[in-house]
């Protein structure tokens, strides 16, 4: 079987699997292989995995409840085991005679799990969207495929969230306990109305929109704070894209639907409720750490928050005792965003259609880990996708502003011939890099366009052919983010583009241009990119800046225009240095401006 060119999406199978095929107690299988002939690569190999026999159903196992469609879904194509409250021994011991396990959020699927396995397990179902409780290395190590169900519950994790919203603004809980303890108490409860009122939603997603197009229904002036959020789907329903602080700043009420991620964890802290209107009342239907719930606490027995309504905690169920769920001026609810007839049926339905077609060889769109990709070319590739991945993190961090990502340009400079040269991983590890520090969405080779697509965000690549030995697959890797502006103004370009380029050198990532500034820095730990005047002294007043701190510098360089005019340093850090370091390095005279980047 040859062509010009082959594409070929086929599951990763894992090593193990091999061994499992004598045990009588699982389904047969037969094993045949399917040699293609791929263009500029030669003959490649790919083992094809076949059901042989009446018995040959793979089987399921569900281990929370499940709507009925679901199951019946599952069941069409299956044997499917509902076997509910396991605990983990249990869990361990079913898991090795089991195909696929759907889950909720109450079931850990930890590294134990996928090893019990023995690599019969291909799927991981999440009924939902969050997979904390699910070990994506472990899974993807064991080359078990993970998908969740993203999309069935956003309408009623938006009407939960319009309902704790009117339900805070007019006191609807407090006053029915009330009642219910023999109270009449009307003028204990006089609430706010909404009409008129600024809510700003953080994170203009799918259920932050339809949150949006509900509270304007109801008379509210909306804003929203979604560095990803394409500004003309923004301005159809009549919502204005702004800076996160001026979103806290100006609103009203405050609606949290972001991802927990690394960036936005504890976003909601002592500082950003010092920066809020006093009176604010928020609403949080998304993830409970973004917000420190014991700054909260300060915040509402100060009266910078006036109230909030919470179905989601940092550790769920919270403590009896905790001081927020007891508190006057808070209700809660148990995490019931998703929880209606209508949305369970949904998941049930989304979810066993994902993993059906994972079984059957299809990578869904809604796979959260990467699968496994020839071990040739990952060999040959590694440095340059852990080099891809943060170029895009590193990038990303530079944005500042409403007007969302919306243009990436991708430029890999080789010496080898195109059709050589295989930059799908590398692209989505871009799109990886991007997308995932502020987004829910694990960004892989399967889903990376689609992740993009959906984001409103459009990537280009460009590829410049060098002379020279084609020995290495690439010289450089360039990307390029128009229409933005910068937290770093030395970041745009000369053509007006945030523009970082970087190169691996004896193995490791290295960052090598910002902007119109060569610079030379590995890219581990994390980065300080200072702009200054050049001047002598400078690397040992920083230097000792972070030595007092006890932040040891990896990495250190400085790339300038001209002797004694501008430059930019960059400063490789194994730690993160603290808040009032980084001021003190920003109140040097010379630095005039610097931004600190995670990686």
């Amino acid at each position: 079987m040859a062509t010009s060119t082959t594409s070929l999406n086929v599951p990763s199978l894992n090593p193990k699997l091999s061994s499992s095929l004598s045990i009588s107690s699982t389904p047969q299988f037969s094993v045949s292989s399917l040699n293609l002939r791929t263009h500029g690569r030669g003959t490649r190999r790919f083992i094809v995995l076949a059901t042989a026999g009446l018995d040959a159903k793979p089987t399921v196992l569900v281990a929370e409840k499940l709507g009925a469609a679901g199951l019946d879904l599952l069941k069409e194509f299956a044997n499917v085991d509902c076997s509910y409250n396991l605990s983990p021994e249990e869990l361990n011991t079913k898991i090795s005679l089991c195909d696929a396990l759907i889950v909720r959020s109450g079931t850990k699927v930890s590294r134990e799990v996928f090893e019990s396995s023995g690599g019969r397990l291909k799927v991981v179902g999440r009924a939902g969207v969050g997979i904390d409780n699910v070990d994506l290395a472990a899974a993807t190590e064991h080359g078990c495929l993970v998908v969740n169900a993203p999309t069935a519950n956003t309408v009623a994790a938006a009407e939960h969230g319009i309902a704790l919203l009117a339900a805070m603004a007019r006191n609807v809980a407090q006053a029915d306990a009330s009642v219910k303890a023999g109270k009449w108490l009307r003028n204990k409860y006089v609430g706010v109305s909404l009409v008129g009122k600024t809510l700003a939603v953080m994170g203009f997603g799918k259920v932050g929109t339809e949150v949006a197009r509900r509270a304007k229904g109801l008379g509210m002036h909306v804003i929203a704070h979604d560095p990803y959020a394409p500004a003309d789907r923004a301005r159809a329903i009549g919502v204005e894209l702004v800076t996160f602080d001026e979103a806290i700043a100006t609103a009203d009420f405050i609606s949290l639907h972001m991802p927990l991620t690394p960036t936005t964890s504890k976003m909601l802290n002592d500082e950003t409720f010092g920066k809020m209107k006093k009176g604010v009342r928020i609403v949080n239907v998304a993830r409970g750490g973004v917000i420190d719930e014991e700054a909260l606490v300060r915040a509402l027995d100060s009266g910078i928050v006036a109230q909030a309504a919470l179905d989601v905690f940092t550790k769920e169920p919270p403590s009896p005792e905790s001081k927020l769920v007891q508190h006057e001026n808070v209700i809660v609810t148990p995490h019931l965003g998703a929880s209606t007839v209508e949305a369970q049926e949904g998941v049930a339905i989304e979810i066993a259609e994902a993993v059906v077609g994972a079984l059957k060889g299809e990578l869904a769109a809604t796979a959260v880990n990467a699968p496994m990709v020839p071990a040739e070319v990952l060999s040959e590739l590694k440095p340059y996708v852990i080099l891809a991945e943060k170029l895009g993190r590193l990038a990303v961090q530079l944005v500042t502003g409403g007007s969302g990502v919306k243009s990436v340009k991708v430029t890999y400079a080789s010496a080898r011939a195109p059709d050589d040269l295989d930059t799908r991983v590398l692209r989505a590890m871009i799109t990886k890099g991007i997308i995932e520090p502020i987004s829910s969405v694990f960004v892989n080779l399967v889903n990376a366009d689609f992740a993009a697509k959906q984001r409103g965000v459009r990537i280009t690549e460009e590829r410049i052919v060098l002379d020279g030995s084609p020995e290495a697959p690439l010289e450089s890797i360039q990307v390029q983010i128009a229409n933005v502006e910068s937290k770093f103004a030395s970041a745009i370009s000369d053509t007006g583009e945030i523009r970082v380029e970087g190169r691996v050198k004896d193995g490791v990532p290295h960052l090598t241009r910002v902007g119109s500034f060569e610079v030379d820095v590995s890219l581990e730990g994390s980065i300080i990119l200072c702009r200054q005047v050049d001047q002598p002294g400078m690397i040992g007043k920083v230097g000792s800046i972070l030595g007092q701190e006890n932040v040891n510098v990896s990495f250190m360089s400085v790339g300038r225009i001209a002797p004694r005019k501008q430059a930019v340093m960059a400063i490789g850090v194994d730690d993160q240095p603290s808040k009032q370091s980084l001021q003190r390095i920003g109140e040097i005279p010379a630095i005039e401006e610097f931004v600190f980047l995670k990686l």
